[in-house]
């Protein structure tokens, strides 16, 4: 296909009629903005946690490697940079405005499902103890067995929201919406034998995995939340991803769905069936045969 539209859609001369055409959408993703903020205020639920539970949930407690504000840049302003660029060289506003839109549904939808299960579940934390009991002194209910924590209060509900891992759900929902991106542009399952190209598109993957294993590593999170997590990010990518672009294997992989319904519509107005209708060959005999 070649590319008969390159430059004619840009952000100056098309950006507001996207915009308003995809109104709806960008009114729902704010929506989900403010269901995201408003679950991190709702108590989680307080599972039973008993003194021979502890046992599993008495890892140290320090600071993230990846701190919280980090988790966006590189899953949402990175790949922006990356949108970014292809629009600078190619101008297609189509392309770069569902880019944008796909990947903010992409983390935004991981974020709601996964405070959701957060606060429905109430895991603890590996490192829940010292969350609890600061100075190490554990205290229990005498009736119940159920600790009665005596630590910041703040610092406790967060203890728990282990499962699953919203780190690794946002990491993987912007970073795998990415890798299929520059699958896409790259062409890299055109069955050309260029492996090369994977390496590119598998760095973001690699990333999240990182991300990952670094909830792992500070006793944030349990594997199975840290799994659970990538799980959430990556179907939530890829479904995103396929409401505005073509699978990356896909020969049309490179654009959005809305480039090809351009070009057919464009060929369709300028098909012989939009101009004069030129004489049968019955006509033409007709009019051989006329006197004059």
């Amino acid at each position: 296909m070649t590319d008969i539209l390159l430059g004619t859609h840009t952000i100056k001369s098309h950006g507001v009629k996207v915009v308003k055409a995809h109104i709806h959408n960008w009114l729902i993703l704010v929506i989900l903005v403010v269901i995201d903020g408003l679950l991190n205020y709702v108590e989680p639920f307080h599972r039973f946690v008993g003194q021979e539970m502890m046992t599993d949930l008495k890892f140290p407690f320090h600071e993230n490697t990846v701190p919280v504000l980090v988790v966006p840049v590189i899953a949402v302003l990175v790949p922006f940079i990356i949108f970014g660029v292809y629009y600078y060289l190619r101008k297609d506003i189509y392309d770069f405005h569902h880019a944008i839109l796909g990947i903010l549904y992409s983390v935004l939808l991981s974020g709601v499902i996964t405070d959701s299960i957060k606060d429905a579940v109430g895991r603890p934390r590996p490192n829940f103890f010292f969350r609890c009991f600061p100075d190490g002194k554990a205290v229990f209910d005498q009736v119940t067995g159920d600790v009665i924590c005596h630590g910041d209060a703040k610092i406790v509900k967060e203890g728990y929201k282990s499962f699953p891992s919203g780190h690794t759900s946002w990491s993987f929902a912007g970073l795998c919406f990415l890798s299929l991106y520059l699958s896409g542009k790259l062409r890299a399952f055109n069955r050309g034998g260029n492996v090369s190209k994977l390496c590119i598109v598998i760095f973001p993957v690699l990333a999240a995995v990182l991300v990952g294993i670094s909830r792992v590593d500070d006793y944030w999170h349990h594997w199975t939340d840290v799994f659970a997590g990538a799980l959430i990010g990556t179907s939530m990518a890829a479904f995103c991803y396929l409401q505005f672009f073509p699978c990356p294997h896909y020969e049309d992989g490179w654009a959005p769905h809305a480039y090809f319904k351009m070009i057919a519509e464009r060929q369709s107005d300028e098909s012989p069936e939009s101009t004069v209708r030129s004489p049968s060959k019955n006509e033409s005999n007709d009019i051989e045969t006329q006197p004059m």
